[in-house]
């Protein structure tokens, strides 16, 4: 089992691998049976470490730069909580501000078995550019990391 402090020190290497983009570190993190969910989304998320990675570069690569800012990160167990911002910088000149209350979810061996990510829709619709709306409805669900939606 691995101890709460172990859990934060990974979150934390994760965001750092994130911001990096690091996706195979950030696949890397994952057990192979780990769930990466947006929680607005339609679609159930992505399952494994190649499918998390690829759905984050999906959306994050052709953001320019990227800022994070961690408010408070709290450890209980075997859970994070992150409450967090992401700035993303597009080389349109669009900046979407978005929040985020992301949860890390450890299993016994210290890999992610679940992360869900909760953010607002409407912000991110209202901020990014169209260009990269259409890009991201462009991936099929395969490549997004989950055919399934919510219901």
């Amino acid at each position: 089992m691995v101890s709460t402090q172990q859990c934060k020190r990974t979150s934390e290497g994760l965001w750092q691998a994130l911001y990096e983009r690091n996706w195979d570190k950030v696949g890397d993190f994952f057990a192979d049976d780990g769930l990466y969910q947006d929680v607005p989304a339609p679609d159930m998320g992505a399952v494994g470490p190649a499918a998390v990675a690829r759905r984050l570069k999906i959306g994050h690569e052709p953001v320019e730069r990227h800022e994070h800012q961690i408010f408070r990160m709290i450890a209980e167990g075997n859970c994070v909580i992150t409450e967090h911002r992401e700035d993303w910088y597009f080389h349109t000149g669009e900046v979407v501000k978005l929040p985020f209350t992301s949860i890390h979810e450890y299993n016994e061996e210290g890999k992610i078995c679940l992360w869900r990510d909760y953010w607002d829709l409407g912000t991110l619709m209202n901020s990014a550019p169209a260009w990269w709306l259409e890009q991201i409805m462009a991936a099929d669900g395969e490549e997004f990391g989950s055919k399934d939606t919510v219901d």
